[in-house]
């Protein structure tokens, strides 16, 4: 049988983890392009070994990855390990923190979702859009130093109906004394070698002993206590950072939720199980392609006498499900302008609306940050503020302009 020696075997590639030496440069736009071509974005496949894309890709990302750390901490967020009393030597997973949030009044905690990095919305958007679009920075500057960020485009690029149900707030309304957590459901991953958290992707494009060698194994020593997945990070969060009685934030602190994907998924289920402690605390939750449901999340078994098997609309609401049909909205895929209703009540529970994107899950907060903050700021504003039910109604097909009409009905009972 024919054995390759090891000596053979085709060695792993290198990529330095800067920007030039890859290749690319950042523009005045905030955007990563070609040195060679400045109008070419990131280059995925350069070879036709899927190891050395990898492990290019993998070198951008962590450039990527390191400026948007650097921009983060000048806008005053530190980073806080969990568990709480991890050591240096110990497993853990960073979160990032406003060094206001012992003092602040009101706290956006932001879940991401589980295939991207602390602070990255999508490495896609970073190139195509700028890495302050693509990633949280825009989104912590516009709540930590709203006199700096201007959100006067929001109101301009918003639509008559949304215009109705969104605050005509200038820059900073609302957000003195804000604090800001951004969580880290993506990098659950202890590398022993490097001693830091990382994500699957970079996982798999850690450095092996050559470029045919099969990945890392995984073993007890690569799980973080207590985050060892998503929905374990996210209770991590509520139970150690925001919980009452906690030393890190004020016991009349207002909680507001923002959900990415599975990120959302996790707080609904979280809160849900948990709705009598948590109801008091809780402002208002915005989501970006929801993925809970109506049938499943958001009802009682235990106490609904219609049974597992009924229809939803016989199952008695909770409490928490009223809760989530006034103070929460969802934005989702759809063709369709920015901040146009959509359907999508029946299934979620709760209001949702156009993000303005349509092929990529991921990119939906780029391009919807605005809005999700300038209802957060509503809802904060005026605890008693309902979302009225839209009801979306669409219409067949106009055959001469190809155009679908859709009719806005909103239901006169707003919920309790």
């Amino acid at each position: 049988m024919f054995v390759y020696r090891r000596e053979d075997l085709p060695p792993e590639p290198e990529f330095p983890a800067q920007l030039d030496k890859l290749g690319y440069f950042i523009n005045d736009k905030d955007q990563i392009r070609k040195i060679s071509h400045p109008d070419h974005e990131f280059q995925f496949k350069i070879n036709k070994n899927p190891r050395w894309n990898e492990m290019q890709r993998e070198a951008m990302n962590n450039c990527v990855r390191n400026i948007i750390s650097s921009r983060l901490r000048a806008l005053s967020l530190t980073t806080l390990k969990l568990p709480l009393l991890s050591t240096p030597g110990d497993a853990h997973v960073p979160i990032l923190v406003s060094s206001n949030l012992s003092t602040a009044s009101r706290i956006i905690v932001v879940f991401g979702e589980p295939s991207q990095d602390l602070g990255v919305w999508a490495y896609r958007s970073t190139n195509t859009d700028g890495i302050d679009i693509g990633s949280a920075v825009c989104f912590a500057r516009a709540v930590l130093h709203p006199e700096a960020h201007n959100l006067g485009a929001n109101n301009a690029e918003a639509s008559a109906s949304e215009s109705e149900s969104t605050p005509a707030s200038g820059p900073g309304s609302n957000r003195s004394g804000t604090a800001l957590i951004i969580a880290n459901t993506g990098q659950l991953i202890w590398h022993c070698g490097s001693q830091r958290a990382v994500t699957l992707q970079t996982w798999l494009a850690l450095p092996r002993a050559s470029a045919v060698d099969p990945p890392l194994t995984m073993t007890r020593r690569n799980k973080i206590p207590g985050n060892t997945s998503w929905q374990e990070h996210i209770d991590c969060v509520f139970d150690e950072v925001l919980a009452a009685g906690s030393r890190l934030i004020r016991e009349d602190a207002t909680i507001q939720v923002v959900g990415l994907v599975d990120g959302g998924l996790g707080a609904i289920r979280y809160l849900a199980s948990r709705w009598e402690t948590w109801h008091t605390r809780l402002s208002s939750i915005c989501l970006s392609n929801p993925l809970h449901f109506t049938h499943i999340d958001l009802v009682d078994d235990d106490n609904n006498d219609s049974g597992s098997d009924a229809h939803p609309s016989a199952m008695k609401p909770t409490p928490f499900a009223s809760f989530i049909s006034t103070r929460c909205r969802a934005y989702v895929l759809s063709n369709q302008p920015l901040g146009l209703p959509v359907r999508g009540f029946q299934d979620h529970g709760c209001n949702c609306y156009s993000s303005g994107e349509e092929l990529n899950v991921e990119c939906i907060m780029p391009r919807a940050w605005k809005h999700m903050l300038a209802w957060l700021d509503l809802t904060y504003s005026d605890p008693e503020y309902c979302e009225s039910r839209f009801e979306v109604r669409e219409f067949s097909e106009d055959l001469v302009s190809g155009d679908v009409e859709v009719e806005e009905v909103i239901d006169g009972d707003e919920g309790d």
